[in-house]
């Protein structure tokens, strides 16, 4: 019996790819094939801004985790709201949402007070505004991308697992930052998956990213 509080939809009859005998659901290469090469562009390339990569990630990433994944999906006849962009069941999201940001808060607070953490988010160099909005832009399109267009989509090819493997680039993605956070991302990374999945929205877990991330990590550290 199907799950009812899925956030995809019910499948159709799904096309195919056939790759010299390996069949392969045409909507979910698509996906992953457009999230694995905006993963390795953002990477490689700092497009809006090529002599600042901080400033130039918060121009890049909504325009590759979030408008072209947008266009992918309007283009294959997908609605992105059965991908999260949507209010979705707030009364679930909402009191999730607050319960998990004051568990959490004093751990991030006290992380930003660790000299890894003060080493790789204290920016001296920039302004605090220009500092929270450029992680608030890349954070809330990076949760479109991992929890939004990727994730629900492995959802509907491969049922709940789809959780789970949306969660690995994520955790990937975060390579280079400070270990303990990269470690904790494959655990914030499912609990933020179950909250997009069970509210069939990304906007809790896309405000908890932001909260800890953009606000209180940085301005801890900056202190």
């Amino acid at each position: 019996m199907r799950e009812p509080n899925s956030a995809v939809p019910e499948p159709g009859v799904e096309p195919h790819l056939d790759l010299l005998g390996l069949r392969l659901p045409l909507r979910a290469s698509v996906v992953v094939l457009v999230a694995t090469f905006a993963l390795l562009l953002d990477y490689y390339h700092n497009f809006a801004i090529p002599s600042d990569p901080l400033l130039s990630q918060g121009i890049d990433r909504p325009v590759l985790y979030l408008v072209v994944p947008v266009l992918v999906l309007l283009a294959m006849g997908e609605r992105p709201r059965d991908h999260g962009l949507r209010i979705g069941e707030w009364r679930i999201g909402l009191p999730v949402m607050i319960v998990a940001g004051a568990l959490i808060t004093p751990v991030v607070v006290w992380l930003g007070g660790q000299p890894d953490f003060i080493g790789y988010y204290n920016r001296p160099g920039y302004d605090l505004g220009v500092l929270l909005a450029t992680f608030a832009a890349d954070v809330l399109s990076a949760e479109f991308l991992f929890r939004g267009f990727l994730m629900f989509t492995l959802v509907r090819a491969a049922g709940p697992v789809g959780v789970l493997l949306a969660t690995f680039p994520f955790v990937f993605m975060h390579i280079g930052k400070p270990e303990l956070e990269t470690f904790s991302t494959l655990f914030g990374g499912l609990f933020l998956g179950w909250l997009a999945w069970r509210t069939r929205s990304v906007l809790y877990g896309g405000l908890l990213h932001a909260y800890f991330l953009d606000l209180l990590l940085i301005v801890t550290a900056a202190r």
